[in-house]
């Protein structure tokens, strides 16, 4: 089964993390053992104030999303390399080759960075905010990155589904920080609902595109990578859908219960 991976690499650029699975393997699996071990150590432990460490790495996906989301747009619009009804790869000796692959890199790299959300969950003892949801979405994307990056390529596709990604965690990271600030937590915990609104909005987005694209004859974009999005994309509207449900409509439906 592991002869896949000596199968050329499609795209060699040798990039940490775009090579070799092991280092993905190790760190995926030392994020799951933290989750399962961490709760048990800090069960007899004060929960850590993390809010200065927080403003900090907040700020830091803030800007690295906000900077991503720039870039992605000024090149899709100013380098028209692609079209949109048909996300054709770029090919390796492109000229432009070398941004169109940094671009994917560095949104793939942001994806380990965001692992570092449930180890502060974890720190603080929130442990109600590790569901499956939160669990799946956070080692889905950068496992499947991984695969997508060894066996079908930088860009293409896979562009549609960053830019819109790194726009909605802007919009998230900026409420975590600003909720980060104990004078306006209270008056914030609006953005909440609206925010996993538009999260399963990119999804019905990058859903309809996926369809768009396999309805277009002529395109010989990655089918492969296609099919993943679409599915990708499904799943997770289906799980933020069932949670939206849970944590928003149920509890207003739910009538108090009269004491004797």
């Amino acid at each position: 089964m592991l002869e896949i991976f000596d199968t050329a690499h499609v795209d060699p650029s040798g990039l940490f993390l775009a090579t070799s699975p092991w280092p993905m393997v190790a760190i995926v699996s030392s994020y799951l053992i933290f989750v399962l071990k961490g709760r048990t150590f800090m069960e007899k432990r004060k929960a850590y104030d993390l809010r200065s460490v927080l403003k900090v790495y907040n700020l830091i996906q803030i800007l690295y999303n906000a900077s991503l989301f720039v870039t992605v747009v000024s090149y899709l619009i100013g380098y028209k390399n692609y079209n949109l009804s048909c996300m054709r790869i770029v090919p390796l000796n492109h000229p432009d080759k070398k941004l169109d692959r940094m671009i994917c890199y560095a949104y793939y790299v942001n994806k380990y960075i965001d692992l570092l959300d449930t180890v502060f969950i974890v720190l603080r003892k929130n442990n109600k905010q590790i569901t499956i949801l939160h669990l799946v979405h956070h080692l889905y994307m950068p496992i499947t990155g991984y695969f997508i990056i060894r066996f079908i390529g930088f860009g293409g596709h896979l562009l549609v589904m960053g830019v819109l990604n790194v726009f909605v965690h802007v919009i998230m990271y900026s409420y975590y920080y600003a909720a980060a600030q104990s004078s306006t937590k209270n008056k914030l915990i609006w953005w909440k609902q609206y925010i996993t609104i538009l999260q399963m909005l990119q999804f019905v987005i990058i859903c309809g595109h996926s369809v768009w694209t396999l309805m277009q004859p002529k395109c010989d974009a990655s089918r492969p990578l296609i099919y993943m999005t679409f599915s990708m994309s499904i799943v997770m509207f289906s799980m933020f859908t069932n949670f939206y449900i849970h944590a928003y409509i149920l509890p207003k439906n739910r009538k108090p219960v009269k004491s004797d």
